[in-house]
């Protein structure tokens, strides 16, 4: 039985639970923290990265918000920005217990949007 990637991340629950721990982790990261200190609402922010998690592991959540590239066109996100975000979210993986093969799709579906992040 194959076992999606939304159960391993232990649901709507469990994937909440990971955001909070990945924004938290950014906020006191020194390379990203002024960038989202500087978000306006932190838990609409929260609530869209929930939604976007969820729906891309093949949970039942719809995300309604924009597409990666149009949210981050303008911010000009360098790779050093990139790699510590990938860090954080490894970490919170990492801290709830996430198995390795579960850590390295997340890995894998974040390297496939590196493209829509990265100086657009």
């Amino acid at each position: 039985m194959n076992i999606s990637l939304y159960e391993r991340l232990g649901g709507a629950q469990g994937i909440s639970k990971i955001v909070d721990d990945v924004i938290d982790a950014h906020l006191n990261n020194p390379v990203v923290s002024t960038r989202f200190r500087n978000v306006k609402d932190l838990e609409h922010a929260k609530a869209m990265a929930r939604d976007f998690f969820a729906a891309g592991s093949g949970g039942p959540e719809k995300y309604s918000g924009k597409d990666m590239r149009t949210a981050h066109t303008g911010m000009n996100i360098s790779e050093q920005e990139y790699l510590a975000v990938m860090d954080d979210i490894m970490g919170a993986l990492n801290k709830h217990k996430i198995d390795e093969t579960t850590q390295k799709d997340v890995l894998a579906i974040l390297y496939s949007l590196k493209g829509e992040i990265i100086r657009v």
